[in-house]
């Protein structure tokens, strides 16, 4: 782990000594974004960084694909996400030396990233080589009331003497260098390396303007900056790269110079240069006009709105506290303002991935934001239903039926060139339709709107081409891969044949509650009846030797493997090839423990106890989003101690570098699968019933824990101590149903519902894991 040293406190995420070796995990975890545009933590004078980027969501750039062997309907090309103009840059000198903290040697460098605030501030104070003492002050933010603005207040100070000081303000065209691009080809680096044509750039009394577009998706982008200063001279210009803007000032001894920088983005697919610097210009002018005070208060005000509505609390662990407010604060602050594009496995705070979304957004991300900021999930549900015509063409390729999403993608079409753990993963199509069936679920508002039956319909006819009858009339799906890589391409993975078994439900049962819309899409009776005939139908591996759920048939009959062998914290896939390991009993993130809590209904209590007994003992973890799933396995087979040991490492997987490549952006799908862990996990929240369902459980170091959830329009505070739980309703009309261990119970304004703590009562012993695979942190 290279996680650098951070103070632990409830509302910020401090920094007290900068170090320069961690640069790269920091500039991720001091990613400020509002989902529209995200900027990385980097220092204000450039250098020393480690990977600098500003990017905006559902801008990339192609890249050729290419096979040693080529093959039908392999994807043509790949995708990037790529940096664009970057208007972070505040180049320092002070009487001629540039700040540079590796040799300026501050006596002060700490940065605090406030999540109440929502603002990245920074001080540092150093002896220059003239012998002032000068300070910095820097604010930063990237505004959640204000899409397209980020904004900062520069503030240099001569403390004890006279300084000459030079601010050199930068906007500077997108670049990526070779640490920007997440792919050891040298082809791809070389085609993202020169991603953007300038079109145009522009110098402003107050900043300037830039525009450029990609040479191969064709997207183009505009940015504009402008400045307000008090204390010092300026003067401005551009060139072919970049608009700068140099203020000048002679300090004396107290005195300071302040720059407030406003910058701004804007793309688009079809508008024209010109238009887009307008409207970022224009966005300027808003900024501007707000004044640095004005948008500090509307950040301070959207904050103070997510934290009423969705604030966190334990007590007994003061660093999972604070992870845990962080993890809602990075979830919410990556889609607030998102439109017309994903959530990719690294949002907006790296090029991890090479900023593809995945199954892990619809299965983890979606579900969360549904619970907590039901108008972000909306929007992100309408970009996926936007790509279904996609995803039909898809389908058509592979000899298939109805529509097959993309594996990983950005703008809907498929660009993973690895069949096994790609498009095989034919799971991530149930995962899709679950996302919109849970909006609908939770929300109580209809989905069609959003396009969610059209979905729904169209995954069920992929399910009935992919699936195969025998003899007996089981229902089988044949040469497929489930969540766990480390077992791929096999016959009935139970996940996803659950999960498609649910994906045929829930359409029927959209169908006739929609019967005239499924009309239009073609759908009939005799349609619905044969979706309902083959969940009924589906086959589900069991093992009556062991009394366990393999997790794909004969998964209980590989080799074990040896666990003991493998060094700690070196992940199997690089200590042994996959022709060693692919047909042994090691899970390298939880499959069969995913079905126990997304497909509930199929399994008994002994069922669950036993099935996550045994795959505890077989599951390494090598991806950051198995903690929380264990978490909730765990805790619905009543070990509330262990869950909390897998919510600890969840939650901390960015913050502490878990899995030592948070340097490439946080893990978002384990950012919301901190909130599930929590909720999900030792709350027991279920919302995938008539009612919302909660089976808390307190594990013995905590005393309380206490969350937030909107349900049907209603928000709803659960808190949890040792005497009990209290369900109060906080905002919206009631009464509202609650089901707590089994027994529904009435929450309206005047009288929240209350019930005892019950005990933990696991029928089986706490399961031991794999040799070095104990919960992390």
């Amino acid at each position: 782990m290279s996680a650098p040293e951070l103070d632990v406190d409830p509302w910020q995420v401090r920094e007290p000594r900068v170090d320069p070796e961690t640069l790269d995990v920091t500039e991720s975890l001091f990613t400020l974004t509002n989902g529209y545009v995200g900027t990385r933590g980097t220092l204000d004078e450039v250098e020393p960084h480690g990977s600098r980027g500003t990017y905006l969501s559902g801008v990339f750039e192609t890249h050729p694909l290419s096979y040693p062997e080529g093959g039908y309907g392999h994807p043509e090309e790949g995708q990037a996400l790529i940096p664009v103009a970057d208007g972070t840059p505040l180049r320092l000198l002070v009487d001629g030396v540039p700040l540079d903290v590796r040799e300026a040697r501050p006596e002060v460098h700490e940065r605090t990233l406030d999540l109440r605030a929502g603002t990245l501030d920074r001080r540092v104070r150093w002896a220059t080589a003239s012998g002032t003492t000068v300070e910095v002050t820097s604010r930063r933010l990237v505004s959640l009331a204000e899409r397209a603005v980020c904004a900062v207040r520069y503030e240099v100070r001569a403390v004890d003497g006279p300084a000459h000081v030079v601010v050199r303000s930068e906007l500077v065209d997108g670049e990526v260098t070779p640490t920007g691009v997440d792919n050891d080809d040298p082809r791809v680096g070389e085609v993202l390396r020169d991603a953007f044509r300038p079109l145009m750039r522009d110098t402003t009394g107050r900043g300037g303007a830039l525009a450029a577009r990609t040479r191969r998706s064709g997207i183009t982008v505009a940015a504009a900056v402008g400045h307000v200063v008090e204390g010092g001279r300026v003067d401005g210009g551009t060139d072919r790269r970049q608009a700068v803007t140099t203020v000048t000032a002679d300090l004396r001894a107290g005195e300071c110079v302040t720059v407030v920088k406003a910058i701004a983005h804007t793309w688009s697919l079809d508008a024209t240069a010109d238009s887009l610097v307008g409207q970022a210009e224009a966005a300027i002018d808003s900024a501007l006009d707000l004044g640095w005070d004005g948008l500090l208060a509307a950040q301070r005000a959207a904050l103070d709105d997510l934290w009423d509505s969705a604030d966190v609390e334990v007590d007994g662990d003061p660093e999972l506290q604070q992870a845990l407010r962080y993890a809602v604060f990075q979830l919410t602050c990556s889609a607030a303002c998102i439109s017309g594009a994903p959530i990719g496995a690294k949002g907006l705070t790296g090029i991890g991935y090479s900023g593809h979304t995945f199954w892990d957004v619809e299965g983890f991300v979606l579900p969360a934001l549904t619970l907590l900021r039901p108008g972000s999930a909306e929007r992100l549900l309408r970009w996926r239903a936007s790509t279904l015509d996609l995803a039909r063409e898809r389908a058509r390729v592979l000899g298939l039926a109805g529509a097959s999403f993309p594996w990983r993608t950005i703008d809907g079409r498929e660009t993973s060139a690895y069949w096994p753990a790609s498009t095989a993963a034919m799971h991530v199509n149930a995962d899709v339709s679950r996302a919109f069936w849970l909006f609908r679920n939770v929300t109580g508002r209809d989905h069609d709107g959003l396009g969610g039956l059209a979905v729904l319909v169209e995954t069920a006819r992929l399910w009935m081409s992919l699936g195969h009858e025998d003899a007996a009339g089981g229902w089988h799906l044949f040469g497929l891969t489930g969540p766990d890589e480390y077992t791929g391409v096999v016959d009935d993975n139970v996940f996803t044949n659950l999960m498609a078994k649910r994906n045929l439900l829930r359409a029927a049962e959209e169908c006739a509650r929609l019967e005239t819309r499924a009309a239009e899409l073609g759908v009939d009776h005799a349609e619905t009846a044969a979706w309902r005939a083959a969940a009924a139908a589906v086959h589900v591996p069991w093992d009556e030797g062991l009394r366990v759920h393999p997790s794909n048939q004969n998964f209980t009959a590989y080799r074990e493997w040896p666990f003991e062998d493998v060094p700690e914290d070196t992940p199997v896939q690089e200590y042994a090839h996959y022709a060693t390991f692919y047909r042994r009993q090691v899970v390298k993130q939880a499959d069969l423990v995913q079905a126990l809590w997304w497909c509930r209904e199929d399994f008994t209590a002994e069922q669950v106890a036993r099935d996550v007994d045994y795959y505890e003992a077989r599951t390494v973890r090598d991806s950051s989003l198995s903690a929380a799933v264990q978490a909730v396995g765990c805790a619905a087979a009543q070990h509330p101690d262990l869950a909390l040991r897998y919510l600890r490492e969840s939650a901390l997987v960015d913050l502490r570098d878990v899995q030592g490549d948070t340097a490439k952006g946080l893990h978002m799908a384990s950012v919301a699968g901190t909130w599930l862990a929590l909720t999900a996990g030792l709350g027991g929240l279920r919302e995938d019933g008539a009612e919302l369902e909660l089976t808390p459980l307190l594990p013995s170091s905590l005393s309380r824990t206490a969350w937030s959830v909107t349900w049907r329009g209603r928000q709803l505070r659960v808190e949890t101590t040792r005497e009990g739980t209290t369900v109060t309703l906080v905002r919206g009309e009631g009464p509202v149903t609650v089901v707590v261990d089994g027994r529904p119970l009435e929450v309206t304004a005047q009288a929240p519902a209350t019930a005892p703590l019950r005990a933990p009562d696991p029928l089986l012993a706490e399961p031991r894991q794999p040799a070095h695979r104990e919960p992390r942190v």
